[in-house]
């Protein structure tokens, strides 16, 4: 059966007409052409399909469509105001925090989460939030230095030196 969905997608309505069992990543990669979230394991279990649902992080891979009707959702798409990269996107590139960039969208969405909720997350704190995010190419490391510059450069502090 098939079903009209109505809600905000980066601060703009739209709608589209989905099968009952299409989840929200495939609404926003096949009928949006929002491709910036990423399908990485469809078990939930590696956070590439991060994007926020109503202000939280939320794998949209274990979401239906029509669960996301009438609701917000913010994907990498919308994190920027338009040229101007958002500082945690620049922490992200100023650190070296990424390597093929496949899991970046979601570790980025996944980060501006945390600091939402912790605006001066430990070491600690950040790996143990990004649990629910897989990357295979950069280790942890640069990441890590890159949610605490975004962070800082949030609560409006200079970050500290960007990795070498």
């Amino acid at each position: 059966m098939r079903k009209t969905v109505s809600l905000r997608v980066n601060g703009k309505p739209v709608s589209a007409e989905v099968e009952d069992r299409t989840l929200l990543v495939q609404l926003l990669r096949e009928h949006l052409g929002l491709t910036g979230t990423h399908v990485g394991c469809d078990t939930s279990q590696c956070g590439a399909c991060v994007v926020h649902l109503d202000g939280e992080a939320v794998k949209s891979c274990t979401l239906l469509a029509v669960q996301a009707d009438g609701r917000s959702v913010l994907t990498i798409e919308g994190v920027a105001e338009g040229d101007t990269l958002h500082p945690m996107q620049e922490a992200f590139r100023d650190n070296h925090a990424l390597q093929c960039g496949f899991c970046t969208p979601g570790m980025v969405m996944s980060a501006l989460d945390l600091v939402k909720n912790n605006p001066d997350p430990s070491e600690h704190e950040i790996r143990e939030y990004l649990e629910g995010n897989l990357c295979r190419c950069t280790g942890y490391h640069n990441i890590v230095l890159a949610i605490k510059a975004g962070a800082a450069a949030m609560r409006g502090e200079a970050p500290a030196q960007a990795a070498e």
